[in-house]
């Protein structure tokens, strides 16, 4: 009963949370100097054209009408209708979001790994060069934004030594009869290596460059945490026992150190999606990230609206499912 009440809160919280934010971007895209209508006539338009596109797109009225009118449509699924394309906002949206959630678990999943062995390595190496190596490096990692990361590993494996793709999502001479948008997953699924081996070269350095950073994050939380639960006296009693380090480690002190870097994988989830924006724009992937630099260009405001509140609600939605899991995995939680 308590845990359905949390999650009561937490659903509660969230929808107040969105609609913060929905108004927050509402005025603010339209307090920014620039007529969006004025970008998609020619020069040669009248006035009396500016007037009815306007008309047109609900720009004729006071703010709070048109954000009743939008908020209004958004309840029933539209969003409205892109500027720039005029094609529905939502179709746009859910066009190019497969392939920036693909990128952000690929990028995550590099950077737990890297995270990981870094941290474990560092557990194990305790108190000597090698943790001290390790810290530098992580140093060095966090030091460097993901977008100069992206410069770097387009120079060094790109152009000095082109292994990879470095530019789009896949090779566009494939035969690409996907039914979905997730095409590395639907290409792993069918059993299709040439395609899904295509995609992982065009994928791997812009997720590298993304999971650079998250892995120093990653590593040095679960080696401190770890370095934490070593000196308890359960791990002890399981030394006293006869049991070798690396036993002692990954079987006993490694599930309860665990728990906060998964809270914090979590939270920077949500940030590794949002920074999709200017890898996507730096190696041209066809994500969303390069869409909402797309749609900030032209001031398409419906389009902005849209892509913007999906992030919202793509944040809060992780943020509470970690929620959720650590109140499940922490036994002194699940037991309070």
């Amino acid at each position: 009963m308590r845990l359905i009440r949390q999650i009561l809160l937490r659903m509660l919280t969230t929808a107040v949370t969105l609609i913060g934010v929905a108004v927050i971007v509402f005025v603010v895209i339209r307090v920014v100097p620039g007529n969006p209508i004025a970008m998609m006539l020619p020069p040669g338009a009248t006035d009396e054209d500016v007037l009815r596109l306007t008309a047109l797109y609900g720009l004729d009225k006071s703010l709070p009408q048109q954000f009743l009118i939008w908020a209004g449509g958004v309840l029933h699924g539209d969003f409205g209708t892109s500027i720039t394309s005029r094609q529905p906002v939502l179709a746009l949206v859910l066009d190019r979001l497969p392939a920036t959630l693909e990128l952000s678990i690929m990028a995550l999943v590099i950077a737990v790994l890297i995270g990981g062995v870094v941290a474990l390595t560092g557990t194990r190496s305790r108190d000597s060069g090698i943790e001290a190596a390790i810290d530098i490096g992580n140093g060095i990692a966090l030091s460097i934004p993901d977008f100069l990361w992206g410069l770097i590993l387009i120079l060094l494996f790109g152009v000095l030594l082109p292994v990879f793709n470095i530019s789009g999502r896949i090779t566009p001479s494939l035969p690409l009869n996907f039914v979905t948008n997730f095409y590395l997953f639907e290409s792993i699924l069918r059993g299709r290596p040439d395609l899904w081996l295509d995609l992982i070269s065009h994928m791997f350095l812009p997720s590298l460059a993304l999971a650079i950073p998250l892995s120093a994050i990653i590593g040095q939380v679960l080696k401190q945490s770890l370095k934490e639960t070593m000196h308890l006296d359960y791990v002890t009693l399981s030394r006293t026992k006869g049991y070798g380090e690396n036993h002692v480690i990954l079987r006993e002190a490694l599930p309860n150190a665990i728990l906060p870097t998964l809270t914090l994988v979590g939270v920077q989830f949500t940030f590794l999606i949002g920074g999709t924006v200017i890898i996507e724009r730096l190696f041209s992937y066809e994500g969303l990230g390069n869409l909402a630099i797309d749609a900030v260009i032209n001031r398409d405001l419906p389009l902005i609206q849209g892509i913007v509140i999906l992030f919202a609600v793509i944040f809060t939605a992780v943020n509470l499912v970690v929620d959720l899991l650590y109140a499940v995995l922490n036994p002194r939680l699940r037991h309070g």
